[in-house]
């Protein structure tokens, strides 16, 4: 039995990186007793995989990792006792049966909120309707491999501002799709500063809300865990 999870990376945990929620998930599955499928060989660890991990210092609602079992589970059974068993602030909010197919293939965007703490809502307005204006606005990275220059804009789905309840509080929804090289919050901060010069007197919020299929008509992101609905709009 194959089941994927959905869970949350929250509060201080946000700076958490992959590894170390690999290690918090490792001793956590054992504490559970969730019954893991091993890998062959003289090293075997448990078979679990995992799929587009948020950056270290961002918040998410939706990371996703798949874990093979060797027996049939109670779904709700195995999240509450796994929830239980991970630290505050990465809670454990779906466990499915995985479906045909890859989930890696499922994830096509992602749904970003970014708050500009001390920036007007006019300032962000102006700054997303001129990226949006653009045909081409390019950043600049370093991977492992060196610096690397690549376009923003293209994967850019949509931009929406609004303001917050909190004073001088600007909110930015960004939809995103998933490209190679990925196009990370960050670079889209990159990008809004290219174009208007946006500077954020203290570093933005930012929190990944969803991230699955990408729906055409909606321009919105469907849940990667539900049963195939058309997706793509057509």
């Amino acid at each position: 039995m194959k089941l994927r999870i959905r869970y949350a990376k929250r509060g201080r945990l946000r700076f958490s990186s992959t590894r170390d929620f690999q290690r918090a998930l490792e001793r956590a599955l054992r504490r559970a007793g969730v019954p893991m499928a091993f890998s062959a060989g003289f090293h075997p660890h448990p078979k679990v995989s995992y799929a587009n991990a948020a950056p270290t210092g961002t918040a998410s609602e939706a990371e996703y990792f798949e874990i093979s079992v060797t027996e049939r589970v109670d779904t709700e059974s195995l999240r509450a006792a796994l929830d239980e068993a991970l630290p505050d602030g990465l809670d454990v909010l779906e466990v499915v049966e995985a479906a045909p197919g890859s989930l890696a293939d499922r994830l096509q965007a992602s749904d970003w909120v970014i708050e500009f703490r001390g920036v007007p809502v006019e300032e962000v307005h102006a700054a997303a309707d001129e990226l949006l204006s653009r045909d081409v606005v390019e950043v600049s990275r370093t991977f492992k491999t060196g610096p690397r220059t690549f376009d923003v804009r293209s994967a850019v789905v949509s931009l929406a501002v609004s303001a917050s309840e909190e004073a001088d509080c600007a909110i930015l929804r960004v939809v995103v799709r998933h490209t190679t090289p990925a196009v990370r919050p960050d670079d889209v901060l990159t990008a809004l500063r290219a174009v208007t010069e946006l500077a954020p007197p203290t570093p933005p919020l930012v929190t990944r809300l969803a991230q699955g299929p990408l729906h055409s008509a909606t321009a919105g992101v469907a849940d990667p865990l539900a049963a195939d609905e058309n997706d793509d709009g057509a």
